[in-house]
């Protein structure tokens, strides 16, 4: 489908690509990753000859069509299915063709052409990507004003869907779905027609929707088979064997330098060093191979103690304005819980993150906040708040303003900024270095809570891995707004989720709740544009009620587990510190005993208690994929 051959490209002096070369095959599903700034995205506009390469070439099959989302839809008055509906330029003008032409023979040969690319389920196809998408049915209907800049991005996607090109770019097409339209997406792409190449950092998406990866490192283009756990898995394996050859290669010029070292100077070894000489001329042994450096992520941990419940909420109710989007709200935050808030876009998740940290009004009930609370709330419209004129060095003073200019730059790095980047305007910086930026200032002053909406949209995969290991070491409470199940398994242990207008902890894991997701879409390709029948959706409430029910007491077995352990390494941690205080060793000895006994039995304690965690976490994940 796609061949690119000695490829070369610059940007303002910059190399992106040098030399580079690789085949994408027709049909295939390739994932397109590396990191932030390296040229993903550049090759999109390369092969859509948007810019030209300064050496090589990109060929493609003659007549292939190309899709790409380019930008969201207009905001007119055109409804939203028209507008997906317009996006197959071939069948919009053979309809308007068909509504003047007058020649017979024409006519029949439009109307050939149009049973030939299936036109009369046209309307039927683009309401099921429509409905796959997120988009009920009075909406598909409305004009496309009403529709924020996301949802008209969606609108965009659906349309390059529909028209089916026979290369589909897509670049981080999940950064404006929500899980669900996430999960609907990947089960669309996995079963398309014709090519797909994706730029992503969705490891799950990567995982369940593609076939094979293109990575971008060190300018050069490199193809693997599988997806992306694989394409890891494999490319470990090559650094390590190459970095392996490497050390032999090194091993073997010493082994020989050694003995030109000794024998050199000796005229009966003279010819024999002088070849060892010339071999180690010749043998060059490879640059070693590293992973490209991803800077870490540090949270400062909270300043201040919090009493539980740190949040409590009695039917609550919020909304904008006079109108009421979120009622009879009956919740509870402690101190280092970890929930991840789940539902349909729309249903009201940014509108309760809103809530939490104070900018919308308590319309209904009481919500009551620890005195000393302090909330950071992380969404993407916060990045408008950064000061486009200012660097980050200068974002920093205000918050800094009798710290040294070496402390500041130390705390930006912190952040993960690099020297050259504390420097640049922030309208400069990229996606992923204006999220840690922010990251870093609402954190600033260690919060107790973190409430963060979409955090990963601008991150590499090597930079959420970061942030999941930061937020794994920070000690607050932590709530996620996430299409990214990677990072909301690897953090959160509650589900949540927004729907029939309140917010309510859900009695599932994430796996059950993506179950219960395809469940009710899987039929999302049908003329009705994915509704299910009233039976069939009892008949998929019950048999995942049955799945529930049989998980239900192992589930609840492993959390109570997971309790116990916590209270065990509590105790363990308190007899810690008693032995760190030397005033212990003074008293009567008897205590010291005592106190190394009760550690005894609680580290055996808990020893056996987390092999009993690790063979009902194994049950557990074999019962729910059976």
């Amino acid at each position: 489908m796609l061949t690119i051959l000695n490829l070369t490209y610059r940007i303002q002096g910059r190399e992106l690509f040098e030399d580079a070369s690789v085949v994408l095959p027709t049909g295939s599903k390739t994932g397109f990753v590396g990191k932030n700034g390296t040229g993903k995205t550049t090759l999109f506009h390369l092969i859509q000859e948007h810019i030209a390469p300064d050496a090589g070439s990109i060929e493609l099959h003659k007549r292939a069509r190309i899709g790409a989302v380019a930008q969201e839809a207009p905001a007119g008055e055109e409804s939203v299915l028209d507008v997906v509906l317009s996006a197959d330029k071939e069948r919009a003008a053979l309809m308007r063709e068909a509504d003047t032409a007058t020649d017979p023979h024409r006519i029949a040969d439009i109307h050939t052409r149009l049973a030939d690319i299936d036109a009369h389920s046209a309307e039927a196809r683009a309401s099921a990507i429509l409905k796959g998408l997120g988009f009920e049915q009075d909406r598909q209907l409305a004009p496309t004003r009403e529709l924020s800049g996301g949802w008209r991005m969606r609108v965009s996607l659906a349309g390059v869907l529909f028209s089916q090109p026979d290369l589909l770019l897509l670049d981080e097409p999940t950064n404006y779905l929500d899980l669900e339209g996430t999960l609907w997406l990947e089960k669309y792409l996995a079963n398309y027609p014709y090519t797909v190449f994706l730029i992503s950092h969705d490891r799950d998406l990567l995982n369940k929707a593609v076939t094979s990866i293109i990575h971008l490192e060190h300018k050069k283009l490199t193809f693997y088979k599988g997806n992306y756990d694989t394409f890891e898995a494999t490319r470990r394996m090559q650094m390590e064997l190459h970095n392996k050859g490497r050390v032999k290669a090194l091993d073997q010029i010493a082994h020989m330098q050694k003995f030109v070292d000794r024998f050199r100077a000796k005229a009966t070894k003279a010819k024999q060093a002088q070849a060892r000489m010339k071999m180690i001329e010749r043998l060059k042994p490879p640059e070693a191979l590293f992973d490209e450096y991803a800077a870490p992520f540090q949270f400062p941990q909270p300043k201040d103690v919090m009493a539980m419940p740190m949040i409590n909420l009695e039917n609550v109710a919020t909304g904008y304005g006079d109108r009421v989007v979120l009622r009879n709200i009956t919740q509870r935050i402690d101190p280092q819980d970890r929930i991840a808030l789940v539902g349909v876009n729309g249903n009201g998740k940014s509108t309760f993150a809103k809530l939490l940290a104070g900018d919308l009004p308590v319309m209904g009930g009481t919500l009551q906040k620890g005195k000393k609370l302090e909330i950071a709330h992380f969404a993407q419209h916060q990045l408008d708040k950064l000061k486009p004129e200012q660097t980050p060095l200068e974002h920093v003073i205000e918050l800094m303003p009798y710290d040294s200019e070496a402390k500041r730059r130390s705390r930006l790095a912190q952040m993960g900024l690099t020297k050259s980047r504390m420097d640049t305007k922030a309208k400069n910086l990229s996606g992923g270095e204006r999220a840690r930026l922010l990251l870093g200032l609402i954190t600033f002053n260690g919060p107790g809570m973190m409430i963060l909406d979409e955090p990963t949209n601008h991150l590499d995969i090597d930079s959420r891995d970061a942030l999941v290991a930061a937020l794994n070491d920070y000690e607050g409470a932590v709530l996620i707004i996430s299409h990214d199940r990677h990072l909301i398994e690897a953090t959160c242990d509650t589900l949540w989720i927004a729907a029939d207008g309140t917010i309510k902890e859900l009695d599932d894991d994430l796996d059950g709740y993506q179950r219960a997701i395809t469940g009710t879409r899987e039929k999302a390709g049908a003329g009705n544009g994915g509704a299910l029948s009233k039976d069939e959706r009892k008949a998929a409430k019950q048999e995942a009620a049955a799945r529930r029910a049989e998980v239900a007491p192992l589930r609840k077995a492993i959390k109570d587990a997971e309790a116990k352990m916590e209270r065990l390494k509590v105790e363990i941690e308190k007899i810690e510190v008693q032995f760190e205080n030397p005033s212990i060793y003074d008293g009567a000895p008897e205590r010291v005993t005592k106190l190394g006994k009760d550690k005894a039995r609680f580290a055996a304690e808990l020893e056996a208690l987390e092999e009993k965690w690790l063979t009902m976490s194994t049950q557990l994940e074999t019962a729910e994929q059976a």
